[in-house]
């Protein structure tokens, strides 16, 4: 296995502290990045990737719940006979990974 240069490392730890919550947010990564020399507006562009997946997961989260909790005070539904052909899965084609982040990053 071919090992990854420091810099990338770091780079790849601060993304999942941000993205993660992580208490300690990553700024250990950030100085050792500043040390290896890796420019700030390389930084600032893995900050905003980061931040922006983990706020389109947060999102996320929050609309599943919302619709489970809407969910939970609607009136019951009357019981049908079930219809084997109801469940047939259908499958969605052309969907976007993800959404770019405010200044056009690409996140996938």
């Amino acid at each position: 296995m071919a090992e990854l240069h420091p810099s990338i490392v770091a780079l790849v730890s601060l993304a999942a502290n941000i993205a993660a919550n992580h208490p300690k947010q990553g700024l250990c990564q950030v100085d050792r990045l500043k040390e290896y020399g890796v420019a700030r507006e390389q930084i600032d562009s893995v900050i905003e990737i980061a931040r922006h997946i983990r706020d389109e997961a947060a999102q996320s989260l929050d609309a599943t719940f919302d619709e489970a909790y809407a969910a939970g005070f609607q009136p019951a539904k009357p019981k049908l006979k079930v219809d084997p052909f109801a469940n047939i899965a259908v499958v969605e084609t052309g969907g976007v990974c993800c959404t770019p982040t405010k200044s056009g990053q690409s996140c996938c």
